[in-house]
């Protein structure tokens, strides 16, 4: 075992971050500064990737303007010097998200994979060491308390304290995985904590969630919005104490409906994050998210790298993650259009606060066998490529009610027909299990296509809806 990965006490965590809180805006820049520059420090020493970036770089490095800028598509180009531990290979870490069986276990014997397109539909493989998730558990449970407060926590305790989890299941996506891992280590997490496959049709979804009955739901924010629609239909009948929609853009309307859809004892919070920073922030009361910046740097910029002023919506955010020390993610270009609040938030919290603008979670609409309309989240598509070998790059457009045209970029050495008949056949299994009525698959020529905007918008609904 490596020694950056060597087991050790993180019970000095939970104080630390509630500490950091009480002390303010000081408190917090000092262990990011500090942090950053072990970070850094680390990377240029362990990672032939990092040394060569910053060659030239003053030894101590504690203000990440000074960094290069890195993105995913660079790093995954220079994968096997990325990594810190040099038994971390990209071909070693394909053939393990390759095998299914796989998932939820360690890789190596000590590190989690994770796989995730993102923004861009560009396959990541990601390698999470411990210290990486022990710290994104102790701040998602200060947000946790932060959010509920006594009262809260007592109410969810007396409901079992029973988690709902609403993950891509079928590959090694941050959220299925780590579920799977703690399925198999036991533990109380496993006791209060299950995974709902946002890939069940809608019906049966539900009632599983009626059967359950959890106090908490986390899961993808299409999906949330789906069950909110189930919930004032009447058909949902759960009354959680707090939900919580991660991984697409919300609006000030979205979660109002929410928390009047589940009532007025539902709180209903969101996070901003991603695999490559899954801690990176959560929201308040007030509609902002707040920024672990004890833990991470966040950066509004221009296309050309310079700071966004606050209060303005940015070209894109920089992110820089000090805790995952296999793969350091320093000054890493996430693709979203942020907004830094220029005054102190209301609700009171001294961490930084941003609003976010990127990655919508547009729903797709399809006609069912028996008349009604079909939605599905855009996830249950994106998710499906990820977890397909040979895809590099992906784009489904809803060009008609019932047709899907699919564009593809394969990695290299990928067979075309062989990838093809597994993405056609995935496919038809979706429709299949949602009972979708007339169901048209395209084989685009092109290549997917970018926006004016330079992205690649992965899932494309159709325009009618």
């Amino acid at each position: 075992m490596t020694q950056d990965n060597a087991p050790s006490s993180m019970s000095w965590l939970g104080p630390d971050i509630r500490r950091a809180r009480k002390q303010g805006a000081d408190g917090l820049a000092r262990r990011q500064q500090a942090r950053l520059a072990d970070a850094v420090a680390r990377a240029r020493t362990k990672s032939p990737y990092y040394r060569d970036l910053y060659r030239g770089l003053p030894r101590r490095v504690d203000d990440p303007t000074l960094l290069p800028v890195t993105d995913k598509r660079r790093l995954m180009e220079r994968f096997d010097d990325w990594a810190t531990d040099r038994d971390v290979t990209y071909d070693k870490v394909r053939s393990f998200v390759d095998d299914p069986e796989r998932i939820g276990d360690k890789f190596l014997g000590r590190y989690m994979v994770a796989t995730t397109s993102g923004t861009s539909g560009r396959r990541g493989l990601f390698v999470l060491d411990d210290r990486y998730m022990d710290i994104g558990a102790a701040l998602t449970s200060q947000a946790l308390a932060t959010w509920l407060g006594p009262s809260g926590m007592l109410r969810a305790a007396a409901r079992g304290g029973r988690f709902a989890q609403l993950v891509a299941v079928g590959g090694h996506y941050v959220g299925f995985a780590g579920n799977r891992r703690a399925a198999r280590e036991g533990g109380w997490r496993n006791k209060i904590l299950r995974a709902f496959s946002v890939h069940t049709p809608l019906p049966e979804l539900v009632a599983q969630l009626n059967a359950y009955r959890p106090a908490v739901i986390i899961g993808y924010t299409s999906t949330v919005m789906l069950l909110t629609a189930e919930r004032e239909a009447g058909r949902l009948t759960i009354d959680p104490v707090l939900v919580q929609p991660a991984g697409e853009t919300m609006t000030t309307a979205d979660t109002d409906r929410i928390a009047a859809a589940f009532g007025g004892h539902t709180v209903v919070r969101t996070v901003y994050g991603a695999t490559e920073c899954t801690y990176l922030s959560h929201s308040c009361a007030e509609g902002w998210y707040h920024v672990n910046s004890d833990w991470a740097v966040v950066e509004p910029v221009e296309a050309d790298y310079r700071p966004t002023p606050p209060g303005q919506y940015s070209h894109t955010v920089l992110v820089t993650n000090v805790a995952n020390r296999v793969q350091p993610f320093l000054r890493y270009d996430l693709g979203d259009s942020v907004l830094l609040n220029p005054d102190p938030c209301r609700c009171g919290s001294p961490l930084p606060a941003i609003r976010v603008q990127g990655r919508a979670g547009d729903i797709l609409t399809f006609p069912g066998l028996s008349g009604d309309e079909v939605r599905i989240s855009p996830l249950a598509l994106s998710t499906l490529f990820d977890r397909t070998p040979g895809v590099d790059l992906f784009q489904v457009e809803q060009t008609a009610p019932s047709t899907l045209r699919v564009r593809l970029r394969l990695a290299e050495g990928a067979a075309p027909d062989l990838v093809w008949r597994s993405v056609e056949s995935e496919l038809k299994v979706l429709s299949a299990d949602n009972k979708l009525a007339e169901f048209t698959i395209e084989r685009a020529a092109e290549p997917p296509e970018q926006s004016s905007g330079g992205k690649f918008r992965t899932v494309i609904p159709s325009p009618e809806h």
